[in-house]
């Protein structure tokens, strides 16, 4: 029943590590492995390093290198972003935007805030998950100091317009300096499951801060970066050292630093390539599980949508059964975050696009990658509708 050689269709957990990502890593281990505050030549090349992959990671973001803070993930990127800002600009202003299917690495930061005194607006989003640029734009008022909408959707994958979220901070900003408010406004946005696919060209996007982690772009684990343009407060939340720019105090990794930026270079020379080969076997993808097997739904905008994430809920079907039977078969496959694996309760982003709880339960998120061929595809929809027609033979679900 095993399949020899096991098919990954979990790509937006996590991803292997590049082998040029490696090579570029390794030497930091052994040759290049002093610390990168240190005066002495160990010291000075460790910083030399730490240089060059900052410089690297501007380049694609067109920022400036003293603009990228690096972390140990994705998670503690957006809690630096979501708290620091906050925090640092508590006296001008508690009022902070976000949306309803943020990452928990937003959405709790968001809820501690709340119990500090804040308030928090969580924005709905339609059907197909996308939020309302209009209704973003009402709830802004003068008190607003920061807005957090994720670029790509790490369950659905569907692409939020950040660009015209952008323009639109940009538009309060002068409309503020007309008045004559001196109250902020920034706007962060989660773009790890972006990189690699999507603009990170943050005057592009018209982003002031905006977080990236090594694990989803074929990079070293552990790691992650947050871009905080220039003249933006932040106050940290460990204390320790002046080690980026005291912002995130601790020796610095510098093979991680070195690993994620070259990490990020890859996903860009790979980008268009990437783009287009995985839009078509995601297509595909759809196109057979929607037709072929009956009551099974695709979750979020079929356009807006990255090209490597397929969500569909099939009805009558828990989620963790699907999991653990095509694990039997060979494949890797999840119901949502991976950060949510151990979570039975069910997807809020799929009850925020309005789908009862039998979809949330059932859904399943096969996200596509650099390794994924069109015959593990044919395999999967080989053994998948078996899966679907035993489990639901003894499910007591009773689907709609």
């Amino acid at each position: 029943m095993f399949k020899k050689h096991p098919i990954y269709f979990d790509y937006a957990a996590t991803t292997y590590t590049e082998k040029e990502v490696w090579q570029e890593m390794k030497p930091c281990f052994n040759r290049f492995f002093g610390n990168a505050g240190s005066l002495h030549r160990f010291g000075r090349e460790a910083n030399r390093i730490m240089d060059k992959a900052r410089r690297e990671i501007a380049e694609v973001l067109t920022a400036n290198p003293r603009e990228i803070i690096f972390t140990a993930s994705g998670t503690e990127s957006d809690n630096l972003a979501i708290l620091g800002t906050a925090r640092a600009y508590s006296q001008q202003g508690k009022h902070l935007i976000s949306t309803q299917i943020e990452h928990k690495a937003v959405l709790n930061p968001m809820k501690q805030l709340s119990k500090a005194g804040f308030r928090v607006d969580f924005l709905p989003v339609n059907n197909q998950g996308l939020v309302s640029v209009d209704q973003l734009k009402d709830k802004i008022t003068d008190e607003t100091v920061l807005v957090s909408v994720i670029y790509a959707n790490n369950e659905i994958g569907v692409i939020e317009p950040i660009q015209e979220i952008g323009h639109i901070i940009k538009q309060v900003r002068i409309d503020r300096e007309e008045r004559k408010i001196t109250t902020p406004i920034f706007f962060h946005t989660d773009a790890c499951q972006a990189a690699g696919y999507l603009s990170l060209k943050v005057d592009q996007l018209g982003v002031d801060l905006l977080t990236l982690n090594g694990s989803k772009i074929y990079g070293p684990k552990g790691t992650g970066l947050l871009y905080v343009r220039s003249g933006l407060k932040l106050a940290p939340l460990i204390f320790g050292g002046d080690q980026e720019l005291g912002f995130r105090p601790g020796t610095e990794n510098v093979p991680g630093a070195i690993g994620l930026a070259t990490a990020l270079k890859i996903a860009q020379r790979k980008k268009a390539e990437e783009t287009k080969r995985q839009v078509k076997l995601r297509d595909y993808f759809i196109r057979r599980l929607t037709s072929e097997i009956p009551r099974v739904f695709l979750n979020g905008d079929p356009i807006r949508r990255m090209p490597n994430n397929i969500n569909i809920s099939v009805l009558g079907i828990e989620g963790e059964a699907m999991l653990l039977w095509l694990d039997k078969y060979g494949i890797a496959a999840s119901t949502g975050s991976a950060c949510d694996s151990r979570d039975l309760e069910p997807s809020h982003v799929i009850l925020a696009l309005g789908r009862s709880h039998e979809y949330a339960h059932g859904s399943l998120r096969l996200s596509l990658g650099r390794q994924t061929t069109k015959r593990e595809i044919d395999y999967f929809m080989k053994v998948f509708p078996k899966i679907v027609s035993e489990l639901r033979k003894i499910s007591s679900i009773r689907y709609e």
